[in-house]
């Protein structure tokens, strides 16, 4: 799902371009076949699990596609923004983040179809524990321990999947999707992508009056979300503070890419 915190992405044509660190933007530009300045200004946190690598791509092919005048249509932003995912981390990214930023809302993307479900007025509260991670490491971990004991990973991932399908039908149910949450937070710590530092914000979380938590994005660090009663949230967001994290109290964004008014 999409939420509130955005990247904000400036191109200008140039004949001196500036020159950038980042795979992603590089690709952006190699892909689209131009060249200009770029200038980010983004409110999400780098390598933190809230899909900030799919917002940064998705927002510099938006604006080199208004820049340039290319009428790239929204879906072929998104395609091009999971390849260029897919490129830079060596075939291990998903479409999710990329098509989530494209269009905003709640997404389900299951094997290659992708299918926009009814926007939810839900409480959310993020935590960031203020430590990074790395997805393609956490993702080849994973991979790992199913190689050694598939019969035992197997079972995790369809129960995750499972999970996954029952919660997307009480997404207007704040307080039974908070128990689908809890739940796939236990089978996430189960394939040892947790931390202690998310476990922590998880249950103060919860303490603090939230329906359920979890980690968000590939674990080892990071986010973990969680959904409140709307009279709890800041008293959520307190808790996880109090645990040396970041919060970001905030809901779902509807909108997805879009030109600043002010730009």
């Amino acid at each position: 799902m999409g939420i509130k915190p955005r990247v904000y992405v400036t191109v200008r044509h140039s004949k001196r371009p500036h020159s950038v660190s980042s795979p992603y933007i590089q690709n952006c530009f190699a892909d689209m076949d131009v060249s200009g300045s770029v200038y980010i200004n983004s409110q999400i946190p780098s390598s933190s699990g809230l899909g900030s690598s799919a917002a940064v791509t998705v927002a510099t092919l938006c604006a080199i596609n208004d820049e340039f005048q290319l009428e790239k249509t929204r879906e072929e932003i998104a395609n091009m923004a999971f390849e260029i995912e897919r490129k830079v981390q060596k075939g291990r990214a998903s479409p999710t983040d990329t098509t989530v930023s494209t269009y905003g809302g709640i997404v389900l993307i299951k094997g290659t179809s992708r299918r926009r479900l009814p926007p939810e007025n839900l409480h959310l509260v993020i935590g960031d524990t203020l430590i990074s991670h790395n997805t393609s490491q956490m993702v080849e971990q994973v991979s790992e321990l199913r190689k050694k004991h598939p019969e035992i990973v197997d079972h995790i991932l369809d129960a995750i999947e499972g999970v996954s399908l029952n919660a997307i039908h009480h997404l207007n149910n704040p307080k039974e999707l908070g128990r689908y949450m809890d739940l796939n937070q236990a089978l996430l710590e189960a394939l040892g992508v947790g931390h202690p530092a998310l476990t922590r914000l998880v249950l103060a979380a919860r303490s603090a009056g939230a329906f359920g938590a979890k980690l968000t994005g590939a674990g080892g660090g990071g986010c973990m979300v969680a959904v409140c009663p709307k009279g709890l949230k800041y008293r959520v967001a307190e808790a996880i503070e109090a645990c040396n994290a970041r919060a970001i109290v905030t809901c779902i964004d509807i909108e997805g890419a879009r030109k600043e008014k002010n730009v």
